[in-house]
């Protein structure tokens, strides 16, 4: 099957359109579109650079993709621990989609919480927001409250607040609280703007104290006040449009100068 190469030009980038439409953010968008899953007038596209227009009929997964009058959903979901943060698992185990009913819209979650985390999580089908709200560079703060072993000193919380050697490479600073301890146990709350796969846990880790329970109690300003797990609700405009602020968008979606 002959391939569409890149193009230059007027017009919007094809993952950037898929994004918008609602199927997935656009990081996976790019992977769609590298792994040849995505048409543009019938050809499979192979390169990142493509650009479309409004009139060129985009095809992901074999599927028509419909870019008019598309109405954006966004949802807080208090997320159940031993449930996956994808739309779909080949294991047959229960999805973050799994807890939202009445529904029509296609939506993904913003980011990721692992198996065995609970807590704020955002879903929606508005891929622009969603690809800013995960992109590092708009420091995006997610506040976690740990219960983990042993007993915390001082010198362990400054060593998460300076930032800890990960896998080679030095995590961002984080902002520490400890609530309490035990002596066995120590209860705190952790907050960060990176969005590595399970950092928190593995910062704890690499100060020998190994997590316990995790939960996320804030993305952003959003919290999860009147939520028990497994519960969701749909965001205010006033929430929507502060999101949106904070990474540059405007309400309607277009960029800030």
């Amino acid at each position: 099957m002959r391939e569409v190469k890149s193009t230059k030009g007027e017009g919007e980038r094809l993952q950037k359109v898929i994004a918008n439409a609602g199927v997935t953010s656009r990081r996976n968008a790019e992977m769609m579109i590298e792994e040849r899953r995505v048409k543009v007038n019938g050809r499979v596209v192979n390169q990142l650079g493509c650009k479309v227009q409004p009139t060129d009929r985009i095809e992901v997964d074999g599927t028509v993709l419909s870019t008019q009058g598309k109405n954006h959903v966004y949802i807080l979901l208090y997320k159940p621990i031993r449930t996956v943060t994808t739309v779909s698992d080949p294991q047959g185990r229960k999805t973050v989609l799994d807890c939202i009913q009445g529904v029509s819209e296609r939506l993904f979650p913003v980011g990721r919480l692992d198996f065995q985390t609970s807590g704020a999580l955002v879903l929606t089908n508005d891929g622009e927001l969603a690809n800013r709200l995960m992109h590092p560079r708009f420091g995006v703060v997610k506040t976690y409250e740990a219960i983990v072993e042993g007993e915390m000193s001082i010198g362990e919380k400054q060593q998460l607040e300076k930032g800890i050697r990960i896998d080679g490479r030095m995590t961002a600073p984080a902002k520490v609280h400890i609530l309490g301890t035990d002596g066995q146990t120590t209860k705190l709350t952790i907050s960060i703007h990176e969005g590595k796969n399970r950092q928190v846990r593995n910062m704890l880790d690499a100060i020998e104290h190994p997590c316990i329970k995790l939960t996320r109690t804030h993305y952003a300003m959003l919290n999860l006040h009147g939520l028990r797990p497994g519960q969701w609700r749909m965001l205010s405009s006033f929430e929507i449009g502060q999101l949106k602020q904070q990474v540059g968008l405007e309400p309607n979606g277009r960029r800030s100068h």
